[in-house]
């Protein structure tokens, strides 16, 4: 198994999500995510780096089984993928076209359960996004967080306190993005508190209405 290759970026193709590795006298043709065929456009002529995952496609029972090797810039980014084709009736072909955006962001979304922005994904429809959301909601959290800033709104990184304040709220239920903007009010209304059990219980002040 081709674990990870490093080679010459030769040829990328931005319409089939392929690319070709030299790597000696060997040319490699890789499949990549969308998001990696922008990421890797102005790669072309140098030495890259990608993790793989091999798989084989076709009818087993027909003996058409052609070998298929996918390439990710980052070992996460192959974690993250590894996961996204659990979801029912997400396959690798549509998850590779279905990630044509940064994967911070789809996780984010994920999380938030934020099923109108993964339907602007290709190939994921409403329903397929549901399915999403309810199979990997409180699986991604690592990978949300590598999400600099949502479109408009700048966070400074969470303290430890605050990112376990986060993990309880979203086991009691609230969205993602809500919980991050009440821990956010919480601690610039009450910034001496320090502990998690403190920041939840100010949390749910905010939410009751009460004023610092």
């Amino acid at each position: 198994m081709i674990a990870r290759i490093t080679g010459q970026l030769i040829q990328l193709d931005a319409e089939t999500n392929t690319l070709l590795l030299e790597v000696g006298e060997v040319a490699y043709e890789l499949m990549v995510p969308g998001y990696a065929v922008s990421d890797l456009s102005d790669r072309i002529g140098h030495a890259v780096t990608l993790y793989c995952l091999q798989y084989l496609e076709g009818n087993a029972t027909g003996g058409n089984l052609i070998p298929r090797l996918i390439g990710f810039p980052q070992q996460s980014d192959k974690v993250f993928f590894q996961r996204f084709i659990t979801v029912k009736g997400v396959g690798m072909r549509k998850a590779l076209r279905a990630l044509a955006k940064p994967l911070s962001d789809i996780a984010y979304s994920i999380e938030d359960g934020d099923v109108k922005m993964l339907t602007t994904l290709p190939e994921i429809g409403k329903r397929t996004a549901e399915q999403i959301v309810a199979e990997l909601k409180g699986k991604l959290g690592s990978f949300a967080e590598q999400a600099a800033q949502r479109p408009g709104v700048a966070r400074e990184p969470l303290t430890d306190a605050q990112r376990e304040a986060l993990e309880i709220l979203l086991q009691l239920g609230e969205r993602r993005s809500d919980a991050e903007d009440l821990i956010a009010r919480a601690a610039d209304a009450w910034p001496e508190v320090a502990s998690t059990d403190a920041l939840v219980q100010a949390v749910y002040r905010l939410k009751a209405g009460a004023m610092p």
